[in-house]
């Protein structure tokens, strides 16, 4: 996980951008991972560990509707709560994770039900619509390895959306910073 965090912190420091995290299951351990990386005041803005539902509407601004509707434990809502930290910790990007790490059912969802996402600028290229994208996940596991599996799986989507966004240009400025590797 660890270099997932660091890949992500060089490609946003590269790329002059910035992030934001807004957390329920993970209870702040997507802000620690990618605090953990030297350097990441250079790219990281923030985060809200948002664990109450009305905290996902009140901080983050999450539609009441919504979450009367389906609860905390859905891909809207995921979505939402990345596009409220990003707006209101004035990132480039906003991270989210919400769902289940057990011991028992939420929101009529089981144990292992996760929702990461990812919300960022406007794309450029022909095609592309807005950066937000939403991904469901099933896990198994412990409560623990559930939380950990959400960090990697978030981590992971951003450094997807972040290497479709690349413009080509990005290794070679990173290589020049680090003595020509």
């Amino acid at each position: 996980m660890s270099s997932a965090a660091a890949d992500v912190v060089r490609l946003l420091t590269v790329r002059g951008e910035t992030l934001a995290v807004a957390e329920s299951l993970t209870g702040g351990m997507v802000a620690s991972a990618i605090t953990a990386v030297p350097g990441a005041s250079k790219a990281f803005r923030g985060s809200v560990t948002a664990y109450a539902t009305e905290l996902k509407q009140q901080i983050l601004g999450v539609d009441g509707s919504l979450l009367a509707a389906h609860g905390a434990v859905d891909a809207q809502v995921a979505a939402q709560m990345a596009a409220g930290a990003r707006k209101i910790l004035g990132a480039d990007w906003g991270l989210a994770t919400t769902g289940v790490a057990g011991p028992d059912a939420q929101d009529g969802q089981p144990v292992g039900t996760v929702f990461v996402a990812v919300d960022g600028p406007l794309r450029t290229r022909e095609g592309s619509a807005c950066g937000g994208k939403v991904e469901a996940l099933r896990l198994n596991g412990d409560r623990a390895e559930i939380r950990m599996e959400s960090v990697r799986s978030v981590l992971a989507l951003l450094l997807t959306e972040l290497a479709s966004e690349q413009t080509g240009n990005e290794p070679a400025q990173d290589t020049e910073r680090n003595g020509g590797f």
